[in-house]
Formats: C-alpha cells, sequence, structure tokens
C-alpha cells in the first residue's frame, strides 16, 4: 500500500529523478528549480506516493486562480498499472477542489498516445483551445 503526501524539500533528488526516468524533463527546463518554485509558492504543490519508503509516483498542481494545473504526473516504470497514477489524480483534484478550483487542465505532448490514453479514462478531454507559447529567456 501507499501513503500519499504534500513533498518535502529533501525529496528533489528522488523526484527529479523520478521526471527524468519517465522522460517528463527538456533540456530548457530546469527540473530542480521547478520543483523548488512549486514548493515555495502559495496556489502550487508536490504530491508524491512512497511505498515502502520510495518514492513511486508524484504529480505538481497549481492553481492560477481559476483553472487548477497540473504537471509531472510521473510513476516509477515498475509501479504502473497499480492504480498509483489514478490515486495521485485524484489527490490533485482533491486539492484544488480544497483551492476552489472550477477546472482541472493539464498539457500532453500530441505524441503521446498513452498518456492521451490515460487522462481518457479519467475523463479529461481535448480542449477546443490551441496552446501559444515563447520562451522568455535570451538564451532558449
Amino acid at each position: 500500500m501507499f501513503e500519499i503526501a504534500i513533498a518535502e524539500p529533501a525529496d528533489a533528488p528522488a523526484i527529479v529523478a523520478l521526471w527524468e526516468v519517465c522522460g517528463l524533463t527538456r533540456p530548457w527546463n530546469d527540473p530542480l528549480a521547478d520543483y523548488t518554485l512549486a514548493l515555495n509558492t502559495a496556489a502550487s504543490t508536490i504530491l508524491i506516493a512512497r511505498e515502502g519508503g520510495r518514492i513511486v509516483a508524484s504529480v505538481m498542481v497549481g492553481f492560477d486562480g481559476h483553472r487548477g494545473w497540473i504537471y509531472y504526473l510521473a510513476v516509477a516504470p515498475d509501479a504502473r498499472r497499480s492504480g498509483h497514477g489514478r490515486a495521485m489524480m485524484a489527490a490533485a483534484e482533491r486539492w484544488l477542489r480544497d483551492l476552489g478550483a472550477q477546472k482541472l487542465q493539464l498539457m500532453v505532448r500530441d505524441d503521446n498516445e498513452a498518456a492521451l490514453g490515460f487522462y481518457a479514462t479519467l475523463g479529461l478531454e481535448p480542449q477546443k483551445v490551441v496552446t501559444l507559447g515563447r520562451f522568455l529567456k535570451d538564451d532558449q
């Protein structure tokens, strides 16, 4: 059985390693900076699942004042298909509801069929919006 809790600063190395093994990091994002900011901002946090003392899943969750956002949902490869992803999403939804979020959103890379399929089983569906963006740092 696993326990879901809020991550602590000391959990950073294990969680960043989990994100990396799950293929969630990108060269232009510093995952440790993302982690630190999420824990130090009142409208965001990182939830983790521990099983046998090991972190087996995580999700970053944030609230922009209107919508709840999900980032970095990760389940260790050897712990998949055992309910961890569903449990993390349920915990993230509870956290967002407690803050008053009216809607939950997340972004998935368009070629990630496994993630799209997983989220569809949870009732999430594509939205009629297009995400636009640009980097604000000169070195990107």
